[in-house]
């Protein structure tokens, strides 16, 4: 029998845990304050998702910041990608993201940027780990704390820098009149400024879930399953085009002219195509996004290069490669030369001025990619059994070339899959992609099914020892 999953993940990428349960405000002062010493005493930007939660969590983060001797810029309800830019623009000491992303709503978490805006890479990470555990935090005297900031411009700072650097797009599509897209926020973090940036781009927008009250109206990934609203209003609306965001609003989900979910792993490549075709350079994608965007690459003769997963990853391997647009499959568009951070605000304007500037659909442009098929699933597995699994993955599929970078990626002539340990929850996740959908579920059970069989393994070992201890005894 499986043991019980924590809730807590304690990890490279930040801290998150379900709130009232694991995630108290005793530990995320401490985490504030170990981020604190950390940057040492300086400016920090803080912003929140709208979380039920956030509020709680923000005081936390402030306590433990301002004990630590920081000074607190906090930009309120905001996107992940927002704090990113303004740690930036401000030159601070680095920012704390209050979200737990795609995680379900009882869930909360921080996520720690650096100075370059850039989510801590494993290096720093560890190092953040070893002041929480060793708990020697820096204190300053009740004189030396600073009231918080508030910066009410962050939101209108982002549009702005979006519309600098793209401008607003041509008033008319093809057949003469405004494009019209809708957007759907899960009301979460871009709620607000969405439909901002979409209605300064000169679109007519049709907004739903933009209520910033944490209240999930959908599940908070911004896949398939959990967009069946907003296929509806784009066909309701004759749309062109459909935006869903998750709650942090780094991931960016597109649906087509017809009302039809064209997969998140997509995005990237349209995004793609249109940086590419004004500024050819090298692409960088993690081991988990489709070939697709290969073949986009090799459309403009330009590389693609592929990194492990994780923004903090992809971005460090972005500058080695010095990319001009990079990200990962799951929806997450990084352009450098506005914001070096995975940015769903971005890719909208990416694609809309695609769509602008071709005058052709999202199916049509859907037409001109190899089309194939890339499955997700992910199934529970407790953080203490990840590498055993990984290993027997290892060692039944070593006779097909294999990445061991992240996880197992294995190529066979089906196509290939990878497994690896997630970062933020207790869970596997297993990513396939074939030319049939059917060779990707195959490749998917396959999977499962020797996974599922190595923790049950692993669980009846564990028994029958305990057992054999309770007979001596």
């Amino acid at each position: 029998m499986m043991r019980a999953i924590p809730t807590l993940k304690i990890s490279i990428s930040g801290v998150r845990g379900v709130v009232g349960e694991s995630l108290t405000p005793t530990l995320l002062v401490r985490f504030a304050q170990a981020f604190g010493t950390y940057t040492g005493a300086g400016t920090i930007i803080i912003g929140r998702d709208t979380r039920t939660s956030g509020e709680m969590v923000r005081q936390a983060v402030v306590a433990g910041l301002l004990s630590s001797g920081c000074r607190v810029v906090d930009l309120d309800i905001c996107p992940v990608p927002t704090v990113q830019l303004l740690v930036r623009e401000r030159r601070a000491r680095g920012g704390i993201a209050i979200t737990a992303s795609h995680n379900p709503a009882e869930w909360n978490a921080l996520k720690f940027v650096n100075s370059a805006g850039l989510f801590l890479a494993d290096a720093q990470a560890r190092q953040l780990l070893d002041i929480y555990h060793q708990g020697e935090y820096r204190k300053v005297a009740g004189a030396q704390m600073r009231a918080v900031e508030l910066s009410a411009g962050a939101l209108d700072l982002h549009v702005k820098v979006i519309l600098d650097a793209l401008g607003a797009l041509p008033r008319a599509t093809r057949d003469g009149r405004q494009l019209r897209v809708a957007v759907d926020s899960c009301n979460g973090a871009g709620s607000i400024v969405a439909p901002r940036l979409l209605a300064a781009l000169g679109v007519k927008v049709v907004p739903i879930n933009v209520t910033p009250d944490g209240l999930f109206p959908r599940g908070a990934e911004p896949v398939e399953e959990n967009l069946g609203a907003l296929c509806a209003v784009v066909r309701e609306h004759g749309c062109d085009v459909g935006f869903a965001q998750d709650m942090d609003a780094d991931r960016l989900a597109i649906v087509s002219e017809r009302g039809e979910a064209i997969g998140e792993e997509y995005t990237l490549a349209l995004a793609a195509r249109y940086v590419l075709g004004r500024e050819p350079g090298a692409v960088v994608a993690n081991l988990a996004t489709t070939s697709a965007l290969d073949a986009v690459a090799r459309s403009f003769g330009c590389p693609l290069y592929r990194s492990k997963i994780g923004e903090a990853n992809v971005a460090e391997e972005m500058l080695r490669r010095q990319a001009v647009i990079g990200g990962e499959g799951n929806g997450g568009v990084m352009y450098p030369r506005i914001n070096f951070a995975r940015d769903s605000l971005v890719g909208m304007a990416l694609v809309l001025h695609l769509l602008a500037g071709t005058g052709r659909t999202i199916s049509e442009l859907m037409a001109e990619l190899p089309r194939s098929y890339i499955l997700k699933e992910k199934m529970a597995c407790p953080s203490d059994r990840i590498r055993a699994a990984l290993r027997m993955v290892r060692d039944v599929y070593a006779p097909w070339p294999m990445d061991l970078r992240d996880g197992v990626r294995v190529t066979t002539p089906a196509g290939w899959f990878l497994v690896r340990g997630s970062n933020t929850e207790p869970m596997i996740r297993i990513v396939a992609e074939a030319d049939t959908g059917e060779r990707a579920r195959r490749m998917i059970e396959d999977v499962r099914a020797r996974v599922r069989a190595c923790l049950d393994a692993r669980d009846d070992e564990i028994r029958n020892r305990d057992e054999s201890k309770k007979v001596r005894s």
